[in-house]
């Protein structure tokens, strides 16, 4: 009887190490996940604000620069806010810690601030170089790239990595969301606890 009262704690125990294991790789991989998607937009960051900040062009037409237009301006803002939250957000992630309550909402909120902020200067910027491509004829706004095509090009490139910058932040929203929502209990199905209550009655 106490050999298999030992036997059974025995493989308690290892079940519950296993378990821990498990659950200490998974953790461990999705950290390494989430440092990668963090340190990622700090280059790709760096590359659109850089290719931004250099366009300009000039010719017989005159001279066109990103910081004649609001949008890209933005756009230059938003990547470096993102380059320099990326970078001190993965610094932290590189360090195991427990993942507090406190932590997780922090995180929770600075990627979701982050991921709106990055694909609202990419919408508005896309906006930019649509108009410059195509044109408005309602408002007499002509196309400018036939123009200034260089500009356009330049303009375009900063755009599509801005993008790529967003595609990281969605997936880093999901991984924060998961990581802040897996901290509360699942909702209690009251109706299933009176009908047990009832049947206990019975």
């Amino acid at each position: 009887m106490a050999n298999n009262n030992a036997k059974t704690t025995d493989v308690t125990t290892g079940n519950i190490a296993t378990t821990c294991q498990e659950k200490d790789g998974s953790s461990s991989s999705i950290r390494m996940t989430e440092m990668l998607l963090r340190l990622i937009p700090v280059g790709l960051c760096v590359a659109a604000l850089v290719v931004m900040i250099k366009d300009s062009e000039s010719n017989d037409y005159g001279s066109l620069s990103y910081s004649n237009f609001t949008g890209f301006r933005f756009l230059v803002h938003a990547n470096g806010i993102l380059a320099g939250y990326s970078l001190v957000s993965a610094a932290f992630t590189s360090v195991p810690r427990p993942m507090t309550m406190p932590r997780a909402w922090t995180f929770f909120l600075l990627d979701q601030v982050s991921t709106y902020l990055i694909l609202a200067a990419g919408a508005v910027a896309t906006e930019l170089v649509f108009l410059a491509y195509k044109g408005d004829e309602q408002v007499t706004w002509s196309e400018a790239c036939g123009t200034y095509g260089h500009f356009c090009r330049q303009e375009t490139t900063s755009i599509i990595i801005t993008f790529l910058v967003v595609v990281c932040y969605v997936l880093l929203s999901l991984i924060s969301s998961y990581r802040l929502f897996s901290k509360y209990d699942a909702p209690v199905n009251k109706e299933i606890e009176i009908v047990d209550l009832r049947n206990q009655q019975i």
